[in-house]
């Protein structure tokens, strides 16, 4: 059986900061009439609506508290997070990505350990495995992400295709979009850049364990499966498969290239479906991942990485408040309000999700609960 592939250090810097949006420093909510304010910051400006409405909805439940939430720029927010709670005055709850900043967060001693809380019961608990450390819960994913390319599915039923199950049919559907007038892969390369295709594309071709070697310094990027990854890429280049102005792309254009029926993939991930389906409300999306070996020789079909942590701060004076308010963001009522308002699939269970663009990642899903049975 094919199955999804967990991401959580492949390629993490690479990565990290494209899972989110970028947004100016701004604050929102919390009112002045509680007896306690607690600090809640976070990188995804396009989701302070949304959070918006539920910080409004907590503190009616809990008039005794009020919360005041400020946003960084998600690069900014990567750089200065630490600092930004070190005296535990700023970020009560605060968000972290997974992989370098999780680390230098955890080297600080900034969060504190929620093991045992019933908070962590909200949660899927196999998709909460990248906030853990030395057997502790020191955040709790938020978001579940898939990191492969986003297509036009009105355009491939039109054409009568489906996604391939090996390279040379990945190759032959790209060269059947290009020959019908179709660029086959927007690529944003000037601000999300290649992690987001690439790593699909490494998924089968690097062995097990082989990116926890190389952050110990035990591989080589020269040995075979980074070289055929990178040549494989380079043959989508040579065939014209990716855009010409892939280089001067960003994000935004190579969205609108796929609304507007110009490119038939997106080489980014399912945090963009939303914005797709915002400019064009009758296109239907699904995802795919290139597979680049025989068909008989693929064991992962795709590929997932769980972000937005949420977590608590050690230095925090208001810690249970931060906790009921985490346990709040996390009730299924308040999660289905902020999946549908956002368009972010969650690591919470059972949400019903009424966005068509969220409905197309639940086959996914389906496929990660019959992975997480592999053992």
């Amino acid at each position: 059986m094919r199955k999804p592939l967990s991401l959580l250090l492949m390629f993490i810097l690479l990565v990290s900061s494209f899972l989110a949006g970028c947004s100016s420093s701004e604050s929102g909510s919390g009112s002045d009439s509680g007896d306690k304010e607690i600090s809640f910051i976070h990188w995804r400006g396009e989701d302070s609506d949304a959070f918006d409405e539920l910080i409004s909805r907590f503190e009616e439940e809990n008039p005794d508290i009020s919360v005041e939430m400020t946003v960084y720029p998600s690069e900014q927010y990567q750089s200065t997070a630490q600092t930004l709670l070190r005296d535990g005055s700023t970020g009560d709850v605060f968000t972290a990505f997974p992989g370098s900043q999780f680390e230098i967060i955890k080297e600080a001693g900034l969060f504190e350990d929620l093991s045992g809380e019933d908070l962590v019961g909200n949660f899927n608990e196999s998709l909460i495995e990248a906030g853990q450390s030395d057997g502790e819960q020191l955040a709790l994913p938020l978001q579940l992400v898939y990191n492969q390319p986003v297509y036009n599915k009105t355009l491939f039923d039109e054409l009568g295709l489906e996604p391939a199950e090996d390279w040379e049919g990945f190759l032959e559907l790209c060269q059947t979009l290009k020959d019908n007038g179709y660029t086959p892969i927007a690529f944003p390369g000037a601000d999300i850049g290649p992690g987001q295709m690439m790593n699909p594309m490494m998924m089968n071709n690097a062995p097990e364990g082989v990116f926890g070697e190389m952050m110990n310094g035990e591989t080589e990027l020269t040995d075979d499966w980074w070289v055929d990854t990178l040549a494989q890429f380079k043959e989508l280049m040579d065939k014209g498969y990716i855009g010409e102005d892939a280089l001067g792309m960003k994000h935004e254009g190579a969205i609108a290239q796929v609304a507007q029926e110009e490119a038939a993939m997106l080489a980014s991930g399912s945090y963009a479906m939303a914005n797709i389906k915002e400019l064009n409300p009758e296109m239907e999306l699904g995802l795919l991942a290139p597979i680049t070996v025989p068909a008989s020789e693929a064991e992962f079909e795709g590929i997932h990485t769980t972000t937005f942590m949420l977590a608590v701060n050690s230095k925090s004076q208001n810690k249970e408040e931060a906790k009921m308010f985490i346990d709040f963001l996390s009730q299924p009522e308040n999660a289905e309000f902020y999946a549908n308002e956002t368009g972010q699939a969650l690591t919470i269970p059972e949400l019903n999700y009424e966005s068509d663009s969220l409905k197309a990642t639940e086959e996914w899903m389906e496929k990660i609960h019959a992975s997480s049975l592999v053992t």
